[in-house]
C-alpha cells in the first residue's frame, strides 16, 4: 500500500492507513529507501512524521525528501519486528541510525537443577533456569556473582564436575562453596540461600538483610552461635558492598540512566544501570550510521532498538528532551516506565558520570579511528593502491599433518576487526597437506558467492602463505572474473619472527617493510587474527574427529550408549575425565564396557 504523485500527500495516505501491526518503508526521489521502520499501530506512527513540529532536524530534513510511504501489515508485532531487520540488512536506508546487536548483554543464571548452579550467561535462555539483567558489561556480572559466592556459597561448576566429584573442592575450602555436591547441606538449606541471592539479585537487598538479621537473632536465643556468626558475616558483606558505592540511592530501586551526548560530529549513547539501589556500571555505544546525527537521534534510535530485546526498569533517566522520549515509550511498549529528567542529588551524580563517560568514550574513539586511519594510509601507500582499502579480508589454513583441515576468513573494516564477519570452512576432498588446494577450494567457496552477487567483494585480499598459496588464489580470482581484487601474500620471515615477513605480490615482486612500518603491524594484527581463527577451529573439528571415532571404535558402544555417555558427562571432555566407576553409572554400561570405554580414552 503507497501514497503516489511527485509531492506526497500526506493526509490523503493517512486517510487509509490501517492501525495493524507493521513495517513502513520511506521512499525517497529516484525510489531510494530513506527509512525503515516497524509499529505496533501503523496509522499512529506514520501520522507523528507528518506533524507540525519534528523531533530533530534530522527527522524533519526526511521528511521534506519523502516521495512515497510504503506499508506492510503483518498479523504481529513479532513478525514485524523480523520484516524490519531483513529490510534494513537488505536496503541499508540512509536515515536508519543501527546500534550493535545489544542482546549480546550479560546475564547471571540460576539453573533449574536441583541444587541450582550460579553462573555467567549470554546468549538464548535455556528452559526452566533464571535469569537475572542484563548487565551493562561482564565486568558487573563477574563482581556480582563473587558478591553472592562470598555471601551465600552456591555453586558455579559445570554439572559434568558436580555430578562426579567425591570431595570438596578449594571454593568449600575457602568459604566460597557449601559442597552440594558431596551432601554437606541439604537441599532444603541450598534452596533457602539460592531464595536469598535471588532475592538480592532482584534488587531487594534490604529484604535480604532484614531477613538474614532475624536468622541471626533466632540462632544467638538458640545459642546456636556458629551459624549466628555465619549469618553476622553474611550481613557485613552485604553491607559493605552497599555503602561502598560511589552513588547509592539508599533505595531497593532499577532505573535505567541513558546519556547521550554530541562532540565534534561524534555522537555516544552511554547506557548505566543502577539495580536494587547500587550503580553497576555503564556501556558506552555508537551507532553505524551516524553522519549527521545529534544527541536527541542516536538516543531515541539506541531507546527503541535497545528496549525491543531488554526488560524496561521502573525507572528511564534521560538527558534529551522528555516529550520525544515519551512518545516513543508509548510507541514501544505498553508496560509502565517513567523516562524523567534527573532531579534528585543521586540521579544528577549519575547522570553527571553517564555524560562523563560517554565524552571519555568519544575522546578514545577519535584517538584509535585516528590511528587506524594512520595505518590505512601506510598501507595504500605501502602496496601502491589507489585508495585506502576500506575492506580487507584475509584466510589462512590449519590442520595437523593433513587432519581435520580448516580454513579461516577474517575481516577487517576501516582499520577495525569485525568480528561477525568472520567465517570458518571445513576443506574437504583434497590431497591431506595440500595447503594449496586447501586455499583453492576456500577462495572459490568465497568469492563464488561475491562473483554472483551474495555477498561484498573486499579492496584487498591478504593470504597466509607465500608465492604457492599467492598463485592459486590468483588463478582463482581470475576463474571468478575478479583478478581486479588487489592481493598480497604474508610470507613468514626467518625463524618466522614478527618484523621479518615478506609481502609477496600476485606478479612475482616481493616487499620487505621495515619491522616498525605502521603498514606492517596493520597486516600483522590482521593475519594473527587469522590464524588463531583458523587454529582454534582447527583443533574443535580435530578434538571432535578423535574421540567421536574412538567412541564408535569400541566394542559395545553404539549410538544409543555413545548418546547417553555424552548426555551424562557434558560432552567429551567429561567422558575423558570420568573414572571406570563413574562410567558404570550411565544406564546400559556394564562394568567390562566401562573398563574398555576408560582404556580406550587413556
Amino acid at each position: 500500500m503507497s501514497g503516489s504523485g511527485s509531492v506526497f500527500d500526506a493526509k490523503d495516505f493517512l486517510r487509509n492507513v490501517p492501525e495493524d501491526p507493521g513495517v513502513y518503508r520511506m521512499i525517497g526521489a529516484e525510489e531510494r529507501v530513506l527509512y525503515v521502520g516497524k509499529a505496533k499501530n501503523l496509522k499512529r506512527r506514520v501520522s507523528c512524521y507528518f506533524q507540525r513540529t519534528q523531533p530533530s532536524p534530522r527527522i524533519a530534513m526526511m521528511v521534506a525528501q519523502i516521495r512515497r510511504v510504503d506499508i506492510t501489515p503483518t498479523r504481529s508485532e513479532a513478525e514485524a519486528l523480523l520484516l524490519e531487520n531483513n529490510l534494513i540488512k537488505t536496503l541499508a536506508p540512509r536515515y536508519n541510525i543501527l546500534f550493535r546487536d545489544d542482546k549480546s548483554y550479560p546475564y547471571i543464571e540460576l539453573s533449574a537443577d536441583d541444587f541450582p548452579r550460579l553462573a555467567y550467561h549470554r546468549g538464548a535462555f535455556s528452559k526452566g533456569a533464571r535469569y537475572f539483567g542484563p548487565f551493562p558489561n561482564a565486568w558487573a556480572v563477574r563482581e556480582s556473582i563473587h558478591l553472592l559466592q562470598k555471601t551465600f556459597r552456591l555453586r558455579t561448576c559445570e554439572n559434568s564436575v558436580f555430578q562426579n566429584r567425591s570431595r570438596p573442592c578449594l571454593l568449600y575450602q575457602i568459604k566460597r562453596c557449601t559442597a552440594p555436591c558431596v551432601g554437606l547441606i541439604d537441599e532444603a538449606a541450598y534452596a533457602g540461600d539460592v531464595k536469598l541471592a535471588a532475592r538480592f539479585l532482584e534488587g531487594r537487598a534490604s529484604e535480604v538483610i532484614d531477613d538474614l538479621t532475624a536468622r541471626m537473632n533466632a540462632a544467638a536465643e538458640r545459642l546456636a552461635f556458629e551459624e549466628a556468626a555465619a549469618c553476622r558475616d553474611q550481613v557485613r558483606v552485604l553491607q559493605a558492598v552497599l555503602q561502598r558505592q560511589f552513588v547509592d540511592s539508599r533505595k531497593d530501586e532499577d532505573v535505567d540512566i541513558v546519556a547521550a551526548v554530541e562532540e565534534g560530529g561524534v555522537v555516544c549513547v552511554n547506557l548505566a544501570m543502577v539495580r536494587g539501589g547500587r550503580h553497576l556500571g555503564d556501556r558506552p555505544q555508537f551507532p553505524s550510521a551516524a553522519a549527521g546525527i545529534g544527541a536527541l537521534d542516536g538516543a531515541l534510535a539506541f531507546i527503541e532498538q535497545h528496549y525491543r530485546h531488554q526488560p524496561l526498569p521502573a525507572r528511564l533517566l534521560v538527558n534529551v528532551p522528555l516529550a520525544a522520549v515519551r512518545t516513543l515509550m508509548a510507541e514501544i511498549t505498553d508496560k509502565p516506565c517513567s523516562p524523567v529528567a534527573p532531579r534528585f542529588q543521586a540521579e544528577k551524580a549519575w547522570m553527571e558520570m553517564a555524560e562523563n563517560n560517554a565524552r571519555l568514550a568519544i575522546l578514545a574513539r577519535k584517538h584509535d579511528t585516528g590511528r587506524a586511519q594512520l595505518r590505512l594510509d601506510a598501507l595504500r601507500e605501502a602496496l601502491d593502491l589507489h585508495e585506502v582499502p576500506a575492506r580487507i579480508e584475509c584466510f589462512d589454513i590449519s590442520h595437523t599433518m593433513g587432519e581435520a583441515t580448516v580454513a579461516s576468513c577474517v575481516v577487517c573494516v576501516d582499520g577495525a576487526m569485525k568480528n561477525s564477519e568472520y567465517r570458518r570452512y571445513n576443506i574437504t576432498g583434497i590431497t591431506p597437506g595440500d595447503d594449496f588446494a586447501a586455499m583453492r577450494q576456500v577462495l572459490e567457496r568465497r568469492y563464488g558467492k561475491v562473483a554472483s552477487g551474495e555477498g561484498v567483494s573486499p579492496d584487498l585480499i591478504l593470504i597466509d602463505g607465500g608465492k604457492g598459496q599467492v598463485g592459486a588464489a590468483r588463478a582463482v580470482l581470475a576463474d571468478v572474473g575478479l583478478e581486479s581484487i588487489a592481493m598480497v601474500g604474508v610470507a613468514k620471515g626467518e625463524e618466522r619472527k614478527p618484523g621479518l615477513e615478506t609481502l609477496i605480490f600476485p606478479d612475482g615482486r616481493a616487499l620487505n617493510l621495515a619491522p616498525d612500518h605502521p603498514a606492517l603491524h596493520l597486516i600483522q594484527e590482521i593475519r594473527d587474527e587469522a590464524h588463531r581463527f583458523a587454529i582454534t577451529g582447527h583443533r574443535a573439528k580435530r578434538a571432535k574427529t578423535r574421540i567421536g571415532s574412538r567412541l564408535e571404535d569400541i566394542p559395545g558402544v553404539g549410538p544409543t550408549r555413545r548418546r547417553n555417555l555424552l548426555a551424562s558427562f557434558g560432552g567429551l571432555d567429561g567422558v575423558r575425565s570420568a573414572t571406570v566407576e563413574d562410567l558404570c553409572r550411565v544406564g546400559g554400561v556394564s562394568r567390562k564396557t566401562a573398563e574398555a570405554i576408560y582404556n580406550a580414552l587413556h
